[in-house]
């Protein structure tokens, strides 16, 4: 039990910016468990976005919700994962070679594909959520949004070649199995019971990363830690897309 709450709290450690004063041990065994834990991390968030929606809900006009809520969702991750999506923006848009475009992404300077992908990306996840918001979604899809992005990286790392065999990535894979991956499903039990419409999203995810795991594994030979962090962003951004078609023109 004790491998798996240090996992748990590496999870936390990695991929938001959560307070947890506690030196954890790196270890096969508990990294292993962190990436069980993903799509728990990604339910902490929901929560809180959930909860922050609904103490606020009247009390500030809809698209400034939206931004307060937008504002947490890149607070409590640190922008990490919008670091990924940066400098996979500028590795494809230079429309280099392979070793140029490796090289680009590595580049700690940041270009104007970065830029503009930050801008989109962040215009419509914002813009969601208001509409999201103003259609009476409810705010289990926030909560639901968070969790399933983050099993889309485990399934990402589990199934997808890596690219090369060095960073993060190569060494979260190193610990993982199949069977993680059904058991990083496991924290969602409670949402899918709750949620309906929830095949809906998950089908929805499933064909985003395999059409996202194709296009990554045909442009740079396969996924490195840049690559599955945008992911989770590509993957938020989907899930809200789905979810407001959704209760705009099916629930409506």
């Amino acid at each position: 039990m004790m491998n798996a709450a240090f996992g748990l709290l590496l999870a936390c450690q990695f991929l938001t910016r959560l307070p947890v004063p506690v030196a954890c041990p790196w270890t096969p065994v508990t990294r292993r468990w962190a990436l069980r834990s993903y799509p728990l991390v990604g339910l902490a968030i929901g929560v809180l976005l959930a909860a922050f929606a609904a103490l606020l809900s009247g009390v500030l006009p809809t698209p400034l919700l939206a931004l307060v809520l937008l504002s947490l969702w890149v607070a409590l991750s640190g922008g990490l994962h919008l670091d990924g999506v940066m400098d996979v923006a500028d590795a494809l848009g230079s429309n280099a070679p392979l070793a140029r475009r490796w090289e680009i992404m590595k580049d700690p300077q940041v270009g104007s594909f970065a830029i503009l992908a930050l801008v989109f990306l962040l215009a419509w996840k914002g813009m969601l959520v208001w509409a999201l918001l103003n259609a009476g979604a409810s705010l289990g899809v926030l909560v639901a949004v968070p969790a399933l992005a983050r099993f889309g990286a485990v399934a990402l790392l589990c199934l997808a070649p890596c690219a090369r065999r060095e960073g993060l990535a190569w060494t979260w894979r190193q610990d993982l199995e199949r069977r993680d991956l059904l058991l990083a499903l496991v924290p969602l039990a409670v949402l899918f019971a709750l949620l309906p419409g929830w095949p809906l999203l998950l089908g929805a995810l499933l064909a985003f990363l395999l059409v996202y795991g194709g296009g990554m594994t045909r442009a740079f030979t396969g996924i490195n830690g840049d690559i599955v962090g945008a992911a989770i962003e590509g993957g938020e951004l989907w899930l809200l897309l789905i979810a407001w078609s959704w209760w705009s023109f099916v629930t409506a």
